[in-house]
């Protein structure tokens, strides 16, 4: 459902088509972003009352090539040729532009909304990494190594105490 009504939208545009209050000065009244105030009378302008009724659709690719290729052709922004062809908002014709410049014709074909199937997908095992057994060599090597990893990490940390020490004794000194 809409934030606003069409009664709403229809008194919006009308206020702005008498000439006598700005875009601004709706958009405040009402509480709405002066950019939506504009949509809607572009809207109204090109298709009338049915422009703000709701049509929920999924759009072809060869549609939405259509019109970029009408926004390219015409120079018109993305507000007027959302208008023109009745499509709810503006940022949708934009993101079209952007997909075909990005990723080419294909990522302008429509997605498939279908809900998942609730089949119990079973899972792939995946071949774990070899665990070493306990008693093995890499196991043994790998512990030697760790250990190793241990008594550099203390032997620097014993040389960090050290040190500090050291200079806190040369500090008591002065």
């Amino acid at each position: 459902m809409s934030k606003y009504t069409l009664e709403v939208k229809l008194q919006a545009v009308k206020r702005y088509l008498t000439g006598n209050e700005s875009y601004q000065t709706i958009a405040e009244s009402i509480g709405v972003a002066k950019s939506q105030v504009i949509t809607w009378v572009k809207l109204f302008e090109v298709q009338g009352e049915k422009g703000f009724k709701k049509c929920y659709t999924s759009y072809s690719s060869e549609f939405k090539l259509d019109v970029l290729n009408f926004m390219n052709e015409t120079g018109t922004s993305f507000l007027e040729t959302a208008s023109t062809f009745n499509i709810s908002s503006p940022s949708i014709i934009y993101r079209w532009d952007q997909l075909l410049k990005t990723k080419g014709l294909d990522a302008l074909e429509p997605k498939k909304k279908e809900r998942p199937s609730m089949k119990k997908e079973t899972k792939k095992v995946e071949p774990e990494k070899s665990i070493p057994a306990e008693d093995s060599m890499e196991a043994l090597q790998a512990k030697i190594k760790h250990l190793e990893m241990e008594n550099a990490y203390l032997k620097k940390l014993n040389a960090l105490v050290q040190m500090q020490e050291k200079l806190q004794t040369k500090s008591k000194r002065k």
